[in-house]
């Protein structure tokens, strides 16, 4: 019996490790990291300091982390009601509203101390900013009020712009202002489109996401729209950053895909398209892939170019 009953323990003890580690939602967690790291590289005009960039993944990972898991406590009503949050550690009890709410803010303790002293305190406090205005502005005031909540909420996802770049120099500048917008920007056509896909789930749980409340045709006309505006401000940063041809030629290439993808969800609804017929997820999937490059070219760039 000792050895089954340490079995069952040991059992016990990796699931409960694996709801705390999905509290932090990792694979959301990925893409901030990629949109930090290549602005480290741009900052430092080549190679920053591996221990540098090894600090900022860590407290990057714990900020966005206690993030995710407040905002899991924040959702965990509206999680239980739709089919792709259903299956989260609240919503399943595998653990309590009060150990999420402690390990979230205990993250969050240890990643504004972590940046703090291993990084710099501008860091920190941008690092903080962030985890508040995502779990304050947008999970418990814009979320549930207004079909423009993913727009300014998502500002939040913006701020791993400014940490890599203070990381680095411990000022800001107007090169990671423009990668912000870039992110900023690009936020809501990303979400609608995996808000179409689920469109019944928002609805269900009453949070008025746009693809809930307008039509799919007016939904993709404003995916459009953002994403010119996407593009258009991922070019500024050539002049204003002064970067080669590498970034230059690959901010266009990825643009020009990314508009011609979005086109082609505009024009399938123009003709009545209408549900899974849209693929929205094609749109999101290419968005994902769209930053991530992006952001690579801007890492590559100042290692050729200087």
């Amino acid at each position: 019996m000792p050895i089954a009953d340490d079995s069952s323990a040991k059992a016990a003890w990796r699931e409960t490790l694996s709801a705390y580690v999905a509290l932090t939602k990792p694979r959301i967690i990925e893409l901030l990291i990629v949109t930090t790291i290549p602005v480290m590289f741009l900052a430092a005009h080549g190679v920053p300091s591996l221990w540098l960039v090894l600090a900022v993944t860590v407290g990057g990972y714990l900020s966005a982390g206690s993030a995710n898991a407040l905002n899991c406590w924040v959702d965990r009503d509206i999680d239980a009601e739709m089919r792709r949050t259903r299956r989260r550690p609240l919503p399943r009890h595998r653990v309590t509203a009060q150990q999420t709410v402690v390990f979230g803010l205990a993250l969050g303790v240890i990643s504004t101390l972590w940046f703090g002293f291993l990084v710099n305190w501008l860091s920190s406090g941008l690092a903080l900013a962030a985890n508040v205005f995502y779990v304050v502005v947008y999970s418990m005031i814009l979320k549930r009020r207004t079909a423009q909540n993913i727009v300014w909420g998502g500002a939040a996802g913006c701020f791993p712009t400014l940490i890599g770049w203070t990381a680095v120099t411990n000022h800001l500048a107007w090169p990671p202002v423009v990668l912000f917008l870039v992110v900023f920007l690009w936020t809501p056509p990303h979400f609608w489109a995996l808000a179409l896909r689920y469109r019944e789930d928002y609805a269900a749980a009453k949070v008025p996401m746009l693809p809930v409340v307008a039509t799919e045709r007016h939904v993709a006309w404003q995916m459009l729209l953002y994403t010119w505006a996407t593009v258009g401000c991922s070019l500024a940063l050539w002049p204003i950053a002064h970067t080669g041809l590498v970034y230059t030629i690959g901010a266009a290439l990825l643009g020009a895909v990314f508009i011609a993808e979005a086109h082609r969800l505009h024009w399938s609804a123009r003709k009545g398209v209408a549900g899974t017929a849209l693929r929205p997820m094609r749109m999101f999937h290419f968005s994902n892939t769209y930053l991530a490059l992006l952001f690579v070219c801007a890492a590559i760039d100042p290692l050729i170019h200087h």
